[in-house]
């Protein structure tokens, strides 16, 4: 790997974290096309789809707990989502990322687009911009929908090699009803167990290439503190806006390379 390249994969990893700690989501949604198309663009060097995959799903992890544990500080973690949420998903997560393995690249880039359209759809809907009222942790919402939703999310998320939280937000605040202030907390825990499940299945079918996930690592710490401490000071409705924009412009991009791809093919 080129010092050029290296460089634009720790900045990519600060940017993309900040936005995962800022919005609640693991990082995969904005890290998967940074990783994708920004090395080439400034033409430092270029990773395939599935070694953007493996880079992702590594990432996912420290993103999320470093993220999670600026948000604890600031009391918004919801424990019944954490704890019902993090066990569906992790279970789930496991699953896809070991069937990807025997799945065709161009079938990933298909998937991710698919959810991140989802997401798209899903966090344009009404709902979730009220604080909640107390501490969050006092919070309940129903165990079987919390189940159901992370449980899904997961099995796709592994799948695609993301934490699924660009699509498990916009879920928990439209079907599960959670404010979107404790879904962008609480998500962060969630995906932090997501990936280390969907971390040790790309690592058990051998899909991590080790020196580009570290390098991008140098950047997502910081990233990830930073991001959360400018969400504590954002009002519910623009972290919400905020959420919705990036989703949108995210699935377009990816939408537009998958229709190349198959144009091509």
């Amino acid at each position: 790997m080129t010092a050029p390249l290296g460089v634009a994969l720790v900045g990519i990893g600060f940017f993309g974290a900040f936005c995962a700690g800022f919005l609640g989501i693991g990082g995969a949604l904005v890290m998967f096309p940074l990783l994708l198309y920004v090395p080439p663009a400034l033409g430092v060097g270029a990773l395939d789809v599935r070694d953007v995959v493996g880079v992702t799903m590594a990432l996912v992890f420290v993103t999320a707990v470093s993220g999670f544990l600026a948000h604890r500080r600031y009391g918004r973690v919801n424990r019944q989502l954490t704890v019902l949420g993090g066990i569906a998903a992790t279970v789930g997560s496991f699953a896809g990322a070991l069937a990807s393995k025997w799945t065709d690249e161009q079938w990933l880039l298909v998937v991710y687009a698919v959810m991140a359209t989802a997401g798209a759809i899903l966090i344009l809907l009404p709902g979730g911009e009220t604080d909640p009222e107390g501490a969050s942790d006092t919070l309940r919402f129903d165990p079987v929908r919390i189940i159901l939703v992370a449980g899904g999310v997961g099995a796709a998320a592994g799948f695609v090699g993301a934490g699924g939280a660009f699509l498990l937000v916009p879920l928990l605040v439209v079907v599960v009803g959670v404010p979107v202030r404790v879904t962008i907390a609480s998500s962060l825990a969630i995906t932090s167990l997501t990936g280390v499940a969907g971390f040790l299945g790309k690592v058990v079918t051998q899909q991590i290439p080790f020196v580009p996930a570290l390098t991008v690592a140098v950047g997502v710490i910081p990233g990830a503190q930073l991001g959360a401490a400018a969400s504590h000071r954002v009002s519910s409705r623009y972290l919400k806006r905020a959420l919705a924009i990036t989703i949108v412009l995210a699935a377009a991009r990816v939408w537009w390379d998958v229709i190349q791809m198959l144009t091509r093919g």
